[in-house]
């Protein structure tokens, strides 16, 4: 049986003979590997082609660059193969994978690279109309969808100069809404037609993907709203909070005009946003802002303590908690309180640690009638139904 060793003889061998093919064939052969290897999820066979026919830096998409699937496959002489069940492909082995991780010398700067071509893909005459387009067929750019998604992680994880001018080029104006709109679906995130919603502009962008270097850019050139709104009414600084960026969140409250406390359509703040997501960094910096309200309440009347004691983010329950000025017994509009979330959906830690404040009252039912040991007895919660009956305020019979 061949080893890890020898694989790895078997594997360098075959990547030197892929660097040694003539004409194309060696650049198609590594690009193609770089992506499988270092694409936030399996390419589909359509995807990889188009992404090895785009010419860098080009605002014209050329269709006559495009291989083939089997030329590609040919080129990397046999250490890929496709899964025509998923029309995705992917290395030939796990320990190939592993090889590769193990060199990191055989690509240089991998994530940027492809970041690059990305972002040249967007730039692109071709895509750009799409979005002036009233109903876009995106039948013919079936590299959009991965464009439009990944290009921010990629760039965040390393962005060479030629990327970041990429970046700004792109977000000179708004998101496309078609990216947009995809990006969103990606995030679980869209609702209805983007169309009746405020553009999601560079900086908003920039912000949602958390790249530090393209936020101080647009920010720098002027004519970006700190506080302008986009999709639900949501500021940059709320996008960035909501998904965890720290460097972000600290550029955007270093502009004196930033609102940190701007809610959303929904009454949601950049420090609801970031409880909810367990984002204990950025917590952390919206907490020393003074003009930060840790109590305010979202249109339904939660609180950030609310949103992590429903998620279960025991870290960012415990710095909340810590303040003196945070209310742990705030109900909501229905009369939940975050003992109730916690309880009901099952956060044995974060009962625990709201069951050492007294002003807790674990007797409050909510508009239905039920209490925090109502609901989890119903939901089977058995070591927290303990915790709750151990409570001498508690009454256990209460439904």
């Amino acid at each position: 049986m061949t080893n890890g060793l020898e694989l790895g003889d078997v594997y360098g061998v075959t990547i030197k003979r892929i660097q040694a093919q003539d004409g194309d064939k060696s650049r198609l052969g590594m690009t193609a590997l770089l992506w499988i290897s270092y694409a936030e999820r399996p390419p589909r066979a359509d995807e990889l082609c188009h992404a090895l026919a785009v010419e860098l830096g080009s605002t014209d998409f050329d269709v006559g660059n495009i291989p083939s699937i089997s030329t590609l496959v040919n080129c990397c002489q046999g250490l890929i193969t496709v899964d025509k069940e998923a029309s995705t492909v992917r290395l030939i082995h796990f320990t190939l994978q592993e090889y590769l991780s193990a060199h990191p010398d055989i690509f240089i700067k991998p994530h940027s690279v492809i970041a690059e071509i990305c972002l040249t893909y967007l730039n692109s005459k071709q895509v750009k109309d799409l979005s002036t387009a009233p109903s876009p067929d995106t039948r013919g750019v079936p590299f959009l969808e991965y464009c439009s998604v990944y290009w921010g992680v990629h760039a965040k994880k390393e962005l060479s100069d030629c990327g970041k001018s990429l970046a700004l080029e792109l977000l000179k104006e708004p998101y496309s809404k078609i990216s947009t709109k995809l990006l969103f679906l990606h995030a679980h995130l869209y609702s209805g037609d983007y169309g009746t919603y405020r553009p999601f502009s560079g900086l908003h962008c920039a912000s949602f993907f958390g790249i530090v270097e393209v936020v101080v850019a647009l920010i720098e050139v002027g004519g970006s709203d700190i506080n302008g709104e986009s999709y639900f009414d949501r500021t940059p600084l709320s996008w960035a909070a909501y998904n965890g960026h720290e460097g972000v969140v600290e550029i955007l409250l270093g502009c004196g005009e930033v609102n940190p406390d701007k809610a959303d359509k929904f009454g949601i703040t950049p420090l609801m946003d970031a409880a909810e997501g367990g984002h204990e960094g950025v917590v952390k910096i919206l907490l020393g802002r003074e003009d930060v309200n840790p109590n305010k309440a979202s249109n339904l009347g939660r609180t950030p303590l609310s949103y992590a004691a429903w998620h279960g983010h025991e870290g960012v329950v415990k710095i909340l908690l810590e303040r003196a000025d945070v209310n742990p017994d705030k109900a909501d509009k229905y009369g939940e309180t975050p003992p109730f979330f916690a309880a009901q959906n099952g956060h044995e830690a974060v009962v625990k640690m709201l069951l050492e404040r007294e002003e807790v009252n674990l007797d409050k039912p909510n508009i239905w009638g039920e209490t925090p040991l109502s609901c989890a007895t119903r939901n089977g919660h058995e070591r927290i139904v303990a915790l709750l009956q151990s409570r001498k305020a508690v009454t256990p019979n209460t439904i």
